[in-house]
């Protein structure tokens, strides 16, 4: 019996030395993985803990031991994982949310296994925590960046479409489906070009495929093209696009972002539209210049009695204001300067025909009173009913005699200016202005001029014009400038009159048309 029982007691102690040596076995593998191998007891405390508790957690393996599991977990896991110190049952790849010692979250795979004896009683439990925080991160990341990618593909303006490299759609964003018709789901896995590309270009879109898969040219790739696209209805429509490839592995997917380009196509087309009449309208615009300038006097005239030149400035392509000059007989020249109202096309017709009508009275003798209410008799209706006036200052000077006569409709009245004065007097005479009722009277003046003389016609246009500061240009101003100037030519008079008012507006262009005439007696 008493060998019997040495036996025994040699066998335990085997045992519980071998299993002292599987125990450390298993502390100096878990202290060379780098993971948290540890030991609770049945009712959850830390009995063992490896050193890369500290790696992952902060706390050193005296500040575990002893404690109980939860203590370390977030207050959502504390409640979520009560039962499991509890429980008989193992744990595989768990996803524990632990509390580093500085606070920041730790995320752990966790996987525990209950270590129980023969008699079915459970001894302690035995696990190991791997550090996934990284990893969960890097998911997290994943999943949200795949997630504010889909939500840019979807608000996106354009339709997004993916193709596979054999042709089929893969991706469909909301913008495609209101674009072309088809819903997400009835679109992927279809072949692309049956679905969006009209018939007759399917074909080239498979060659251009093939093309690039087997050589990798693809002329029309990641450029910006116009194209005709196909609706559900069967109906097509213009679209601007651009595909760009991209290299998964060994295969190829295609983006292509579409934008439907029917109201762009539309307003290209009016723009064209305009352009050709504004070309239109810019050529006839070129022929009434031409037209109006041929009406004007094409130049001075000289002699030894007189010299007399104008000019005008129009504020538009075409103007309202006209000028005149002619020899009515060898002794009689009549002198016209007019202003229509408004200024472009529609004054430049009235001044042309105003001109008209007092060329047809060349011929014919006539004061200017008498040519004034001819004149006012003749256009009353087409000035009314086009809501236009004409104001209008008609003279005639007798060459032989020196005998200057004169009627005026309402026009700013010319400057006279005699070398030995140093003041400018205005001629004037009592007269309504043209078109605004039939049967006027028009006062006649006369005046004799001296050798020297000089008389500044001019327009509204040029004493009304303002400087940046709202001042009018003014006729005080006009005298000044017209005696300084007074011993040089006509010619160089409106020349510096002209450059002395864009100095003043300091502008090149005005808002009304502006004409000079200066007469000298010779």
């Amino acid at each position: 019996m008493a060998v019997e029982a040495d036996e025994n007691n040699f066998h335990c102690q085997e045992v519980e030395s071998a299993l002292i040596e599987s125990e450390e076995r298993f502390r100096q593998m878990a202290e060379m993985t780098g993971e948290w191998l540890w030991e609770q007891d049945p009712q959850g405390y830390y009995i063992y803990s490896s050193t890369a508790v500290n790696q992952i957690l902060g706390f050193s393996e005296t500040e575990i031991i002893g404690k109980h599991y939860t203590k370390f977990l977030t207050f959502q896991d504390q409640v979520e994982q009560q039962s499991y110190s509890t429980s008989h049952l193992p744990f595989y790849a768990l996803t524990n949310h632990y509390r580093h010692k500085d606070g920041h979250p730790i995320f752990t795979e966790s996987t525990g296994l209950p270590i129980i004896n023969a008699e079915g009683k459970l001894l302690k439990w035995r696990g190991v925590d791997r550090d996934i925080t990284a990893r969960k991160y890097f998911q997290d990341a994943l999943v949200e960046s795949e997630q504010r990618t889909r939500l840019i593909i979807e608000s996106s303006l354009s339709a997004i479409v993916i193709m596979d490299s054999y042709g089929f759609i893969t991706d469909w964003n909301y913008q495609a489906q209101k674009m072309f018709g088809w819903s997400r789901d009835e679109a992927i896995g279809q072949r692309l070009d049956e679905l969006i590309i009209p018939l007759r270009f399917r074909h080239a879109h498979r060659l251009g495929l093939k093309l690039f898969l087997n050589t990798g040219i693809g002329p029309q790739l990641n450029q910006l093209i116009e194209h005709v696209a196909i609706r559900r209805d069967g109906s097509e429509f213009p679209v601007e696009f651009s595909v760009a490839p991209l290299k998964l592995g060994n295969a190829y997917i295609f983006s292509g972002f579409i934008h439907e380009i029917t109201a762009r196509k539309a307003a290209e087309q009016k723009i064209l539209e305009a352009q050709v009449k504004l070309a239109i309208a810019q050529s006839e615009i070129k022929i009434a210049q031409r037209i109006q300038a041929s009406l004007s006097p094409s130049a001075p005239i000289k002699s030894g009695y007189f010299e007399i030149t104008g000019y005008c400035l129009p504020a538009d392509q075409v103007g309202g204001d006209y000028f005149d000059y002619f020899f009515r007989n060898e002794e009689c020249l009549d002198i016209v300067i007019a202003d229509v109202s408004g200024h472009s096309i529609g004054p430049a017709l009235f001044m042309v025909e105003t001109r008209s009508a007092i060329r047809s009275q060349v011929n014919r003798p006539g004061t200017p009173s008498e040519t004034l209410g001819v004149l006012n008799d003749f256009l009353f209706d087409d000035l009314d009913n086009a809501d236009y006036f004409i104001t209008l200052f008609y003279l005639q000077y007798d060459i032989t005699n020196q005998q200057l006569s004169f009627a005026n409709a309402g026009h700013p009245p010319p400057l006279l200016l005699s070398p030995f004065q140093s003041v400018c007097r205005q001629l004037d005479a009592e007269g309504m202005i043209l078109g605004v009722r039939k049967n006027v009277f028009f006062e006649q003046k006369t005046t004799t001029l001296s050798e020297g003389d000089l008389i500044l016609l001019y327009t509204d246009g040029l004493t009304e014009a303002e400087n940046p500061a709202g001042e009018f240009f003014g006729v005080d101003r006009v005298c000044e400038l017209f005696i300084h100037y007074a011993q040089h030519s006509p010619e160089k008079i409106i020349e510096a009159l002209l450059t002395h008012l864009k100095q003043f507006c300091q502008s090149e262009s005005f808002n009304d048309d502006i004409t000079l005439m200066v007469f000298k007696r010779g």
